[in-house]
């Protein structure tokens, strides 16, 4: 039998791609933190009325990724074509769907705001604040979609450096812009210096408006950057629609955006019946998910190198060199979650130590945390199968998926275990990881049997 050798050749490109967005997604989640504690100071009521319409910002950048999604798998095969015009014909595109969505989107938020907190049964003391942070939250709607969209398009070009650049600098001035917002003016001691360091105390509002600004500067810096991109600029080209365009971009996005929503309103499901079983569970489950998320940075970063470079060998009608890209990039994929798994088995009694005090919140957290640290190498690939595909355009499959393994293993699962047979927050996880488990086993088999690549499929037809 003949072997393979690993295309080795193929790791400078896909760490090119890679790195900057990992560096991104690590820099957020540490902003996350500290947006956390900052508002957490506050008390307990600020922390809710941030934290009460989370899924709906989970719904809304569903959408706008979605859009983006198309335009990436568009734009990464035109390129691989050896076809600028068309790479910047579909960014022209993209900026009608900036424009449109972040429109559509902002007057749907700023409307809804008022009846938002109470749809999502917020504690009705701190409705009003809820709202309030929620409508100067979504003002800038506009420039956030243009982040998203124009984000996205620069990762299709191979651009991943300036969406970091431009990450950085967002969340240095949301942090900084934290610091005066929300606090009163105070007295700071550093060593032996003390000054006084101005603040206008707005608290929550505060918190909701240096968010707003720094969406703000990111969505304008980014669309300059687009705009200056020698490759994909939509300098002198029309932003009317082009259904030649479009139609392909909404054909790979409309699955995609299905999924989200259908995975975003599983995840209330799946948070609702958590909170039933009580508060300790309730806190371990948000800390765990906290802590967790800074475990999954390496495969996001992938994923998005997986997506552009397989979007690119196809549209060069180059099998082999995404032959070479799949071996290797779900190796070093695998490589990377179980460094990352070990890591956070090892470490998670001190992780969840960070955030609570409390022996019981910690010993459950640490329990659920090493039961889903053993699946991360399995989720890892998953998550960067569905990266190619996304690049190729295939994006029906992954939606069946993950709707099959939401509905139907997580939130089934979890519905039995903790509202009929009344067991905790172990068994919820559970059913979280049998789900992980079982995108695992349906995008190998998917990948296995070549279905993944549209390729095999032209070829087919070719024999047909």
């Amino acid at each position: 039998m003949k072997k393979h050798k690993l295309p080795l050749h193929m790791l400078p490109v896909i760490f090119a791609l890679a790195w900057p967005t990992m560096l991104e997604e690590l820099l957020m989640t540490a902003v996350q933190y500290i947006d956390t504690a900052m508002v957490g100071s506050l008390g307990t009521a600020a922390t809710a009325a941030v934290g009460s319409t989370t899924t709906v910002n989970w719904l809304v950048g569903s959408t706008i990724s979605a859009a983006g999604v198309g335009f990436l798998s568009y734009i990464s095969q035109a390129r691989g074509a050896g076809n600028p015009e068309k790479a910047k014909r579909a960014t022209s595109q993209a900026a009608l769907a900036v424009l449109v969505l972040g429109g559509l989107f902002t007057l749907l938020t700023l409307s809804l705001s008022p009846f938002i907190p109470t749809w999502m049964q917020v504690d009705e003391a701190i409705r009003p604040m809820a709202s309030k942070y929620f409508f100067i939250l979504y003002t800038p709607m506009l420039f956030r979609a243009s982040s998203i969209i124009f984000g996205t398009v620069l990762r299709a070009a191979g651009d991943t450096k300036t969406p970091m650049r431009v990450g950085i600098a967002v969340n240095i001035i949301n942090v900084i812009l934290n610091f005066f917002l929300i606090f009163d003016t105070r007295a700071v001691s550093i060593a032996s210096f003390s000054f006084t360091l101005p603040g206008a105390g707005l608290g929550v509002l505060g918190a909701a408006t240096a968010s707003a600004v720094s969406f703000a500067v990111g969505g304008v810096a980014i669309a300059v950057a687009v705009w200056r991109h020698p490759e994909i600029t939509p300098r002198g080209y029309s932003i009317k629609p082009d259904f030649s365009v479009l139609r392909p971009c909404l054909k790979v996005a409309f699955p995609n955006a299905l999924q989200r929503f259908g995975t975003s309103f599983g995840y209330v499901a799946f948070a609702s019946m958590v909170n039933s079983i009580g508060s300790v569970a309730t806190t371990a489950h948000t800390i765990a998910n906290t802590v967790e998320s800074a475990f999954y940075i390496p495969g996001y970063g992938m994923q998005s190198a997986s997506a552009t470079l397989a979007g690119n060998c196809l549209g060069a009608g180059d099998k082999e060199r995404l032959r070479d890209l799949s071996r290797m990039i779900i190796t070093v994929e695998l490589s990377l979650m179980l460094i990352s798994g070990g890591l956070l088995f090892a470490f998670a009694p001190q992780m969840m130590g960070i955030f609570s005090k409390d022996p019981e919140v910690i010993a459950l957290g640490v329990t659920v945390l090493r039961m889903v640290a053993l699946s991360e190498p399995f989720y890892g690939v998953t998550i960067v199968v569905e990266g190619m595909m996304q690049g190729m355009g295939k994006t029906t499959m992954p939606f069946i998926s993950n709707i099959i393994g939401m509905w139907g293993v997580r939130i089934v699962g979890t519905f039995i275990c903790t509202q009929i047979f009344s067991l905790g927050l172990v068994s919820a996880w559970a059913c979280m990881i049998s789900h992980n488990l079982l995108l695992f086993t349906m995008f190998m088999v998917y990948f296995v049997t070549g279905r993944w690549n549209p390729m095999n499929e032209r070829k087919k037809a070719r024999v047909g």
